[in-house]
């Protein structure tokens, strides 16, 4: 019986791996991460990236960028790894306090803790004897972690669930404050300033090409030889999330121009770091293993 349930499982994630993406940052927010990641691979990372993902993905991160939110309803307890939320009004981020799952009460199990997870298994590509691991399923969820943890509400208040207990409108339509910076802020800007999600995208590596290229080494750094520096990130959002996310936004708020005008610069820089974190995660853990590699030559 035991083995069964351990094929079942294997069975249905593997099925879900062939699924398209799913609406889930939303998908679109997880597809910009991945895109901007994908282009700024080195050689090995790009390699083991392709041969990673699954066939029908045809080479293109972004489209399976979103995989790990169609996991929440068949494995519920996955649902505590997209997030690490704080007290109210802490505005930074601390392993001890706040990586804890707050429906079970498990310690650990939060976005920080699963980020250095998948990675600490990713770096076991190409080891004698093979991993363990389903190393595909590391790849997807490491990647949309990377993502989770760079949205400001990921990262918010315990007490609302990262702003999904918050009612608002966003001009005409009510919804909640979460799910305005998962998708609104960036469907909004895509509908008045860009022809499609493509040409925003290449509006940010612009960006990350010139307005920001004073900082994207600072962006890519991780200090005491952290792989992915998880940690980081998450205060960086817990900040963000009080200082631009709770901030004129109560429950009831109607949500406008002098809001959104004011926060999607903020959702750029994040999509933007996120991308650049992503591929400087992946570049360093596969060069890793390539050094490691040489040296048995």
């Amino acid at each position: 019986m035991g083995c069964y349930r351990v094929v079942q499982v294997v069975a249905i994630v593997s099925f879900m791996l062939l699924l398209p993406k799913t609406h889930a940052w939303g998908e679109d927010g997880h597809a910009i991460v991945c895109k901007i990641a994908q282009g700024r691979l080195n050689s090995a990372a790009a390699a083991a990236v392709k041969k990673l993902l699954p066939k029908s993905a045809n080479n293109d991160l972004a489209s399976k960028c979103s995989w790990a939110d169609s996991l929440k309803v068949v494995f519920p307890w996955s649902s505590a790894l997209h997030y690490a939320d704080t007290p109210d009004n802490a505005c930074n981020y601390k392993q001890t306090r706040d990586c804890v799952d707050l429906k079970t009460g498990i310690k650990g199990r939060c976005v920080v803790s699963a980020i250095t997870n998948y990675t600490n298994q990713l770096l076991e590509y190409g080891s004698e004897p093979k991993s363990k691991y389903n190393l595909t399923q590391s790849l997807l969820f490491i990647s949309h972690f990377m993502g989770d943890i760079h949205q400001p509400l990921h990262c918010g208040f315990a007490s609302d669930k990262g702003g999904n207990d918050i009612s608002v409108h966003w001009y005409k339509r009510k919804q909640n404050l979460h799910h305005i910076w998962d998708a609104s802020i960036i469907e909004t800007e895509v509908e008045r300033f860009y022809d499609d999600i493509d040409d925003f995208v290449d509006a940010i590596q612009q960006n990350i090409t010139k307005t920001w290229a004073d900082e994207v080494e600072e962006w890519e750094n991780c200090s005491n030889d952290d792989i992915s520096c998880p940690a980081i990130y998450a205060s960086e959002s817990a900040a963000d999330a009080c200082k631009w996310a709770y901030k004129d936004a109560s429950e009831g708020s109607v949500l406008e121009d002098e809001y959104f005008f004011s926060r999607f610069p903020i959702v750029n820089l994040r999509l933007a770091q996120g991308g650049v974190r992503l591929a400087a995660t992946l570049n360093r853990i596969f060069e890793t293993q390539s050094a490691m590699s040489m040296q048995f030559i």
